[in-house]
């Protein structure tokens, strides 16, 4: 019978903070990751602000930098009928070392921080390794049961507390005492790539198209391309025909029609056309005895805004902050699981709630072929925030920061230099 102090399961952002931070304060941790390695494209690559402080807080910031990676330091939305953009969120402007979303390879700051979590003694990644059920005695989560994935062989993982950090395929969202909370959501994402031009603009560019809107995110010498389509609608839409859609993709782009003849190719086939079916939900409860869930294991987020990564990472650095003492002192009870929710509770629900708007005061319309807004209005407010710098701080506050900062242990850190 294998022990553990805490088993994390999934060695996603959120895992992998986690088990950094409370292997570091001290704590025996495991963290289950049921893939071979970190290589999954098309996952989230946005490393906010937020993110970026915690990793020179940890020492790591030197390591980070030298990722390949591409920054962001600005909002750019298409307004009114021309298509004209508009920057209604100026990250740059914001002030501290951080002003800017840093684009990068999940998989390289994955591998990132399990390297450095892998030089404390009391870390152990272990992948290939399935989590297929808990250990429940009198009520109490007391660890999990696993299936190798490279030789099939089955196990026990007994552990003090158990953190769900799987994402929202996650075993603890079956517990009907935890209460799984759905919210409409208009939209599935199509994830694909286009090659970039060093005439095309920089940073983060939204368009608008017939039943479609779309997010390009500069990588550099290609765009990460994220289309929104009605909401089961990907057959239908296939359908139409893969040409069809990139024409209507073009003609919502201005600037790509008026771009180089010689553009590269997109996508040659549907296989390079990536499905997220997305889903808005959360957990009335994140914990029970012996278990908590952090992280899209407990709230699953919209796309909009593109912080579901970074929220998820502030609930691993408040966990640890909230358990990393009674974890080592093995004191840990209900009430220090019942302090994260707590903690985490108001963001999740304020970010959620502003999702819940756009949702359907933006993009259910646009994708319905509806205007949100007739006349001149959003071109107004799109003067006015360009008119007036220090309003387009709001936008890009809460994209870098979300609704707070939260802080590690003080046992976790290790100064950059």
């Amino acid at each position: 019978m294998e022990r553990t102090t805490c088993c994390v399961v999934g060695g996603g952002p959120a895992g992998m903070v986690l088990g950094l931070l409370l292997a570091r304060a001290g704590v025996e941790v495991t963290v289950l990751e049921k893939h071979g390695d970190f290589l999954r494209d098309f996952r989230g690559d946005t490393v906010h602000p937020s993110t970026l402080r915690l990793l020179d807080d940890l020492g790591l910031a030197d390591r980070f930098a030298a990722l390949p990676q591409r920054h962001v330091h600005s909002i750019q939305l298409p307004i009114g009928r021309g298509g004209e953009l508009f920057t209604v969120g100026e990250i740059g402007s914001l002030p501290g070392k951080y002003n800017y979303v840093a684009m990068v390879p999940q998989w390289d700051l994955l591998d990132l921080l399990a390297d450095e979590a892998n030089r404390e003694p009391s870390f152990q990644l272990r992948t290939n390794t399935e989590v297929t059920s808990f250990l429940m005695e009198r009520g109490r989560v007391t660890g999990v049961r696993y299936r190798d994935r490279t030789s099939g062989s089955t196990g026990e993982l007994r552990a003090t507390l158990t953190v769900a950090c799987d994402g929202r395929g996650s075993l603890a969202r079956n517990l009907p005492e935890l209460g799984l909370q759905e919210f409409a959501c208009p939209m599935d994402v199509w994830w694909f790539r286009l090659p970039r031009e060093e005439s095309d603009p920089q940073g983060l560019v939204a368009n608008a198209g017939e039943r479609f809107l779309s997010a390009m995110i500069d990588r550099g010498d290609y765009w990460q391309c994220a289309a929104l389509i009605p909401k089961g609608a990907d057959a239908k839409c296939r359908a139409e025909g893969l040409d069809r859609f990139l024409t209507a993709f073009t003609e919502a782009t201005p600037w790509m029609r008026r771009g180089p003849a010689d553009r590269g190719p997109g996508p040659r086939s549907w296989d390079e056309v990536k499905l997220l079916d997305v889903r808005m939900d959360r957990l009335r409860r994140w914990h029970r005895p012996g278990l908590l869930c952090i992280g899209d294991a407990a709230h699953a987020m919209s796309p909009v805004f593109g912080i579901g990564i970074n929220l998820a990472v502030e609930d691993a650095v408040a966990a640890a902050r909230h358990l990393a003492g009674p974890l080592r002192e093995g004191t840990v009870g209900l009430a220090d699981v019942r302090a994260v929710q707590r903690r985490r509770w108001p963001t999740t629900v304020a970010t959620q709630g502003l999702q819940r708007i756009a949702h359907a005061r933006v993009i259910g319309p646009l994708l319905q072929g509806r205007s949100p807004a007739a006349g001149r209005e959003p071109l107004r407010l799109a003067e006015v925030l360009t008119k007036a710098p220090w309003l387009k701080r709001a936008p890009a506050y809460f994209l870098a920061y979300g609704a707070g900062r939260e802080r590690p242990p003080a046992e976790s850190l290790r100064r950059s230099g």
